[in-house]
């Protein structure tokens, strides 16, 4: 690898955090490469629906979720799964995850979840207009659609919790009024709830635009370069030693997603991460193509209508570094679909995809310096809000980096929060 002058900041993994990151240390003045072991944005960051929707302040850890967990344990196609596995670390994981289960501790972190998620939507907004990124960014707003009377009475009370404890309110449709609303949608479903703040965007013209406006402003991109270990004196990380030669910096990010539990040991901070795989199927547009990017709670199912295509995604499983992609559960994406939507398939390829979001037990994403590395921070843990977060993310790494007062409160996002965890 031929080598420059030697970085400010290297930030590892080029994720949508990972390139977030880059952008605000770089507008700060600070010289930054990114190294990924694979390619720009081609990880989890690539085949979601790419929504940035302030309305998913609840966070996973909500009543009734361990339940849920337990029962797909007997339930192979359930949408939210935990694959049986021995491992000691996921049961230690489950357990933190179990405790926090109740509706004292949803509201907290829903709390925490609104506070950086109103600020990442802030920080979009003000990225489009000043950066113009070429990326279907659409502000019509995200669509809850739901198929039964029970599933409308039950998100009605959803839609009331976040009214009550966090200000975010939606418009309500009976079903009635959905073929106008967006004709895509099929006849007899029970109604809808239309969050309007909620935005959208397409993930692979995101990456693209903007590390390629980076590339522009001497951001340095190392694609197929691991990271495979840190040479560390004194408190400080000095060197990483890649497979294309040794880097030095002064200071780095670590932005790995689902893998950076693996480097718990090398960075001297637990870091309990768990791969919670999703799934995606991108196709054609079909007729009639929804207007408006929508999820089928009832379902777990999302889909995206993109002016190049038409994606449908998610699942959630606990199954580790699973690589596969089940032909069956792309079937489930689909017939999920075909519940809500008059063509929820079109004819032609179809692009599969899987991806590892990186679960934290208490739903919040790990943002701060490590405990005992005075030189490096975490970026990651963000479960499945990757794309909401990305830009209040690297905002915040850049100011606790450079000792600037921080635009939100980072403490619940600190990595200190697991030491007594895990000792």
């Amino acid at each position: 690898m031929t080598s420059t002058a030697k970085p400010d900041v290297i930030v590892v993994g080029s994720g949508i955090i990972g390139i977030a990151c880059a952008h605000y240390l770089s507008a700060a003045g600070l010289r930054v490469t990114v190294i990924d072991q694979g390619t720009i944005g081609g990880a989890c960051s690539h085949g979601n629906c790419g929504y940035i929707c302030p309305s998913h302040v609840l966070p996973l850890t909500e009543p009734g979720a361990i339940g849920t967990a337990v029962k797909s344990l007997f339930t192979p196609n359930a949408p939210f799964r935990v694959k049986p596995r021995l491992s000691l670390a996921f049961v230690k994981w489950m357990w933190q995850f179990a405790k926090r289960c109740n509706h004292r501790q949803m509201l907290l972190a829903g709390m925490h979840l609104k506070a950086i998620l109103d600020s990442s939507m802030q920080e979009y907004k003000c990225l489009m207009r000043d950066e113009a990124l070429r990326c279907q960014w659409k502000e019509t707003g995200l669509l809850y659609v739901l198929q039964t009377e029970h599933g409308m009475n039950s998100f009605a009370k959803n839609d009331r919790l976040l009214t009550e404890h966090f200000g975010v309110t939606a418009r309500r449709l009976e079903g009635r009024e959905l073929a106008a609303f967006d004709p895509a949608l099929k006849p007899g479903l029970a109604g809808a709830f239309h969050y309007p703040n909620d935005t959208s965007l397409c993930p692979e013209w995101l990456h693209e635009s903007w590390s390629q406006r980076l590339k522009e402003r001497g951001v340095t991109f190392v694609e197929h370069c691991q990271s495979q270990h840190f040479q560390k004196s004194n408190g400080r990380v000095l060197q990483v030693v890649t497979s294309q030669g040794t880097l030095q910096a002064d200071r780095f990010v670590i932005a790995t997603g689902a893998w950076s539990s693996r480097l718990s040991s090398e960075l001297e901070c637990p870091i309990p991460i768990e791969q919670g795989k999703g799934y995606s199927v991108t196709m054609s547009r079909p007729d009639p193509c929804p207007r408006y990017p929508m999820l089928f709670p009832e379902h777990r199912v999302g889909v995206s209508p993109f002016e190049h295509g038409y994606r449908v995604g998610s699942m959630m499983e606990f199954a580790g570094f699973d690589t596969s992609i089940p032909a069956r559960r792309i079937q489930q994406l689909q017939n999920s679909a075909s519940h809500y939507l008059a063509s929820p398939v079109s004819v032609g390829e179809l692009q599969t995809w899987y991806g590892w979001r990186p679960m934290t037990w208490d739903s919040l994403p790990i943002i701060g310096r490590t405990p005992r590395l005075e030189n490096v921070y975490l970026a990651t843990g963000h479960n499945m809000l990757g794309m909401s977060l990305a830009t209040a993310t690297g905002k915040l790494i850049a100011e606790l980096m450079l000792g600037h007062s921080p635009h939100i409160d980072p403490a619940p996002f600190s990595p200190q929060r697991f030491l007594s965890r895990m000792t």
